[in-house]
């Protein structure tokens, strides 16, 4: 299998309990990946652009992005991250509640890697966040940051 070498991933949830089981369900794995959360859109951005805070902030190798967010929705956060030719490549996947077939369409009209309704079991969720990791950074094939 192939291993990324950058494993960082942004973590992009508004739910304090969400934030901290998918942060603790990463952190159990055997992977020496980093996880970082922000609770907002504009974070997010922000983050990923290194403005402000997070002007040291890493580029990750992937982005788990809520749908619905404060600030700026999840489907905005991503057009912007598509739009953005420095961000563009950064593989998203919607981590969401909504099961909407409008909301999945426009995710995936937005270029969006794919689009994963969270379990409601705890158990079964946290076999989601590990299916996640261990598909996008053992066995997908990212490319190298790019300027």
């Amino acid at each position: 299998m192939n291993e990324n070498k950058n494993s960082d991933i942004l973590l992009v949830e508004d739910n304090p309990g969400d934030l901290r089981l998918i942060m603790e369900a990463f952190n159990s794995s055997r992977m020496s990946n980093k996880v970082y959360g922000v609770e907002n859109g504009e974070a997010a951005l922000a983050f990923l652009r290194n403005e402000g805070e997070y002007e040291n902030s890493p580029r990750p190798a992937l982005i788990l992005l809520d749908l619905s967010l404060p600030k700026k929705s999840g489907h905005e956060v991503l057009a912007e991250i598509r739009a953005d030719r420095k961000l563009r490549l950064i593989p998203v996947i919607f981590l969401t509640t909504s099961e909407n077939e409008e909301d999945i369409i426009k995710a995936y009209e937005l270029y969006v890697n794919s689009y994963i309704t969270k379990p409601v079991d705890l158990r079964q969720f946290i076999a989601v966040v590990k299916f996640i990791e261990e598909y996008w950074l053992k066995i997908v094939k990212l490319p190298e940051e790019q300027n």
